[in-house]
């Protein structure tokens, strides 16, 4: 008698991107698919007078897209197995992983305390990685962490996190808020053009066809 096997599904992640050479600076897939992730989109609805007729139906742009979603990192199955990064370091890791997403690297921190000491007038703000959520092959999007909690649930003898929650705020960067010829830019664009393809994939009646509507 053979077992059916499960559907191996893909792995959400996040994954960093230098933004200056394109190439991935790191890359973190959920342990766990979350079983839930919360979409809120704002339109965004031309200025002005809002019962002028002719502006009733304008857009500005894109909406203004938020994202919300829990992840967990958890280590048994690692310290079962002996990982050896898991045994010295338990999830901690991970964590790091999407901390240093909004942390400047030291490099960085350095070199501006040294042209802060050279007397440089101007200092450039440190430019964060460019940071994309991949859920699945639909949706992949640029997106800024908004916000971050993380509660770490249990240790191992050492202090390190063994099993720890996070939540996730993330705003969606559209090509309004990216250069132009940036590839996030660039990707929103593919990501907008496939949810046009998929809207005609729902096929929605044509409005003709109720009876009570007279165009």
């Amino acid at each position: 008698m053979t077992t059916p096997r499960s559907p191996k599904l893909p792995k959400g992640s996040i994954v960093a991107i230098d933004a200056a050479t394109n190439q991935i600076v790191s890359t973190l897939s959920f342990q766990y698919n979350p079983t839930t992730l919360s979409r809120t989109l704002q339109p965004r609805v031309a200025a002005g007078d809002d019962n002028t007729r002719e502006e009733a139906l304008r857009l500005e742009g894109p909406p203004s897209e938020s994202i919300k979603l829990d992840i967990e990192f958890d280590a048994t199955d690692q310290l079962e197995k002996a990982d050896k990064v898991a045994v010295e370091f338990g999830v901690y890791p991970q964590l790091s992983a999407l901390e240093t997403l909004i942390y400047p690297t030291v490099k960085q921190v350095v070199t501006n305390i040294e042209l802060a000491s050279l007397g440089t007038l101007e200092v450039i703000p440190i430019e964060a990685p460019m940071t994309l959520l991949v859920w699945g092959r639909s949706r992949v999007l640029p997106v800024r962490l908004t916000d971050f909690s993380i509660t770490e649930e249990a240790y191992d003898v050492h202090l390190n996190p063994i099993l720890a929650k996070v939540s996730l705020g993330l705003k969606v960067l559209n090509y309004d808020d990216l250069p132009s010829d940036s590839l996030s830019a660039k990707l929103f664009l593919s990501h907008n053009r496939q949810k046009e393809l998929m809207a005609k994939k729902a096929n929605m009646p044509n409005l003709a066809s109720f009876s009570s509507v007279r165009i």
